[in-house]
């Protein structure tokens, strides 16, 4: 079992750093941090969605670097953790700690090499984590290709590598997450009470069509692959039968909290189009009341939107960094003013700690 004073030691070289840079960077960040107050209260601000990767598991992808990191996106240096750099900026963000991921790059590959890749991954990010317990906290990878696989690392990162839950994609090589052969994978994360960080990685499919100015497959296609991942969650009756699925999902949850009521119209007006078969328990629109989404959706109004859809005590603090679509997140949610004091404090942190069990 890994405890975090053996990883401590370990730790040196840990995510691109020397020992001596880690000790440094941790007093640089605490001279530096300050502290952000709510109603003349102290609050622990934490951001869900921050990205890295471990420069370790290039020989595992052939080195192909591409595979893992594009040049070509600001920012995208910077996933390669530099502790003192990565510690600035969050302090400039106002943020205390990160809750990292890394996007799966893996889902493609054959089986031994993705669960190699995995294992890196989920044993560098404890080490990080528990070498800097009061910055960052994870989420593990799983072989989601293989759901055996990924039911056993899933109880490694939560019973013995210290990590939160599991940051996956949108779906799994164009496999739904809706599929029976993922309900030994929820049903795990459900019994651990793990949470699932939903990040898309864009729909493919529409490549032709994304195609020009403005980055479409990113601008849409990554809030569309949520929107799909969480309305086949939905219709297919996988939330109805995983019903304590903890579950955030990035970019605000895509496009379903701003249009959720049609969801509940569809199967009346073409029935045909739905599967008798599935009945289910709420309305569509009511499942995304037990779901969580992060706070990267930019203006004020589209968070008094989301607060209106979900609640605000289902929404959480996210930035994407290092990616720099947000990089003053804290100042964002103050400029809010849908929020109260009691639900700002809730989303800038207070959410994120009870539902990941963190300390504040």
């Amino acid at each position: 079992m890994i405890s975090r004073r053996n990883v401590f030691k370990a730790a040196a070289g840990v995510a691109f750093c020397s020992c001596g840079l880690q000790h440094a960077a941790r007093a640089q960040g605490s001279a530096s941090r300050q502290p952000v107050m709510v109603g003349g209260r102290r609050v622990k601000t934490i951001d869900v969605h921050a990205h890295c990767v471990f420069r370790e598991a290039l020989p595992l992808v052939g080195g192909n670097e591409a595979a893992m990191i594009s040049r070509a996106v600001r920012g995208a240096e910077e996933t390669y953790i530099e502790v003192g750099k990565r510690f600035a900026a969050m302090d400039a963000q106002k943020v205390d700690m990160e809750v990292l991921s890394i996007n799966p790059f893996w889902y493609a590959l054959e089986r031994d090499r993705a669960a190699a890749i995995v294992k890196l991954n989920n044993e560098k990010m404890a080490e990080l984590c528990a070498a800097h317990p009061d910055r960052f906290a994870g989420f593990a990878a799983l072989t989601l290709q293989a759901p055996d696989l990924a039911v056993q690392e899933l109880e490694m990162a939560m019973r013995r590598q210290g990590l939160k839950g599991a940051a996956i994609g949108g779906s799994v090589a164009g496999t739904d997450f809706s599929d029976p052969k993922f309900h030994p994978v929820w049903q795990k994360a459900e019994e651990l009470g793990a949470v699932l960080f939903i990040h898309p990685a864009g729909t493919p499919q529409l490549g032709q069509r994304f195609a020009g100015n403005g980055w479409l497959a990113n601008t849409i296609g990554n809030p569309l692959d949520t929107t799909i991942a969480l309305s086949k969650l939905i219709f297919e009756g996988t939330l109805d039968r995983f019903p304590n699925l903890k579950v955030i999902a990035a970019h605000g949850g895509g496009f379903l909290p701003s249009y959720a009521d049609r969801s509940d119209h569809a199967c009346m007006v073409s029935p045909a189009n739905c599967n008798p078969n599935i009945q289910l328990k709420k309305k569509p629109s009511e499942y995304l009341n037990q779901l969580y989404f992060d706070s990267l959706i930019f203006g004020a109004e589209a968070i008094r939107h989301l607060q209106a859809q979900v609640g605000a005590s289902q929404i959480v603090l996210g930035s994407d960094y290092p990616y720099p679509w947000q990089l003053k997140p804290v100042d964002h949610i103050f400029a809010c003013d849908s929020l109260n004091d009691e639900q700002k404090a809730g989303v800038l942190g207070g959410n994120a700690a009870r539902l990941l069990n963190i300390s504040v």
